[in-house]
C-alpha cells in the first residue's frame, strides 16, 4: 500500500521540483511494481518505470492532489497491464527466463516478500478467482485504492466494484474454508 503525501508535493512536482518527483516515486513505486508483478508481467520493473515516465510527463494535467495522482498512476499501470496481455496474445510463446540459473543478482526484498506471500497459498487462492475479481482485490488491497478510484480505473460503476469485491471475498472465504477442511 502506498503512503499518502500532502497535496502540495503534487503541486511542487507540477512546478518542476525534482525532490517532489522523488517523493512521489518513493511513495507510489512499490505499490505499482507489486501490482504489475502480481498481474504477471514478465518485466514488471520495466513496466513500472514506463508507468512513471508517463505519469511524470503528464503530471501537469493531474487534478485532485495526491489521491488524484495515485488514481491516475494506477490507471496508467492498469493500461500497461492490458497492453501486456494484448501483446502476449499476439506473440508466439518464448521460453521463459529461469532466475534459478542466473547468478548475477540477488532477489530484492520486495521479490522475497511476494514469493513468501505466494508460498502461503494466497497467490494460488487469488488465481482461483475470476480475472475481474482478482483485479478489484489487487487494486483495493495491494494498491490501497478506494472503491471510486478502482471504478474509475476499471471503467465501471462504484456499485459494480462493490459487488465484484464482495463476491471475490466470499469466494476467497469459501476457498480458505475448503482448504482448511482438508487439513
Amino acid at each position: 500500500m502506498s503512503s499518502a503525501l500532502p497535496d502540495d508535493v503534487v503541486a511542487a512536482a507540477q512546478s518542476g521540483d525534482a525532490a517532489a518527483f522523488s517523493r512521489i516515486y518513493a511513495a507510489l513505486a512499490p505499490g505499482v511494481n507489486g501490482y504489475l508483478k502480481v498481474r504477471g508481467l514478465e518485466d514488471h520493473e520495466g513496466a513500472a518505470q514506463e508507468v512513471f515516465l508517463t505519469v511524470f510527463s503528464r503530471i501537469g494535467s493531474v487534478h485532485g492532489g495526491f489521491q488524484g495522482l495515485r488514481t491516475f498512476t494506477f490507471s496508467v499501470a492498469h493500461a500497461r497491464y492490458v497492453d501486456d496481455v494484448r501483446r502476449r496474445a499476439r506473440q508466439p510463446q518464448v521460453s521463459g527466463y529461469d532466475p534459478d540459473t542466473d547468478v548475477r543478482a540477488v532477489d530484492s526484498a520486495e521479490t522475497a516478500a511476494l514469493e513468501a506471500l505466494d508460498a502461503t497459498g494466497i497467490g494460488q487462492q487469488l488465481k482461483q478467482l475470476k480475472p475481474e475479481q482478482q483485479e478489484v482485490l489487487l487494486l483495493r488491497v495491494v494498491a490501497g485504492l478506494s472503491l471510486e478510484q478502482v471504478a474509475e480505473i476499471m471503467g465501471r460503476s462504484t456499485g459494480s466494484i462493490k459487488q465484484l469485491q464482495r463476491r471475490a471475498l466470499l469466494k476467497l472465504k469459501s476457498i480458505v474454508e475448503r482448504e482448511e477442511a482438508l487439513v
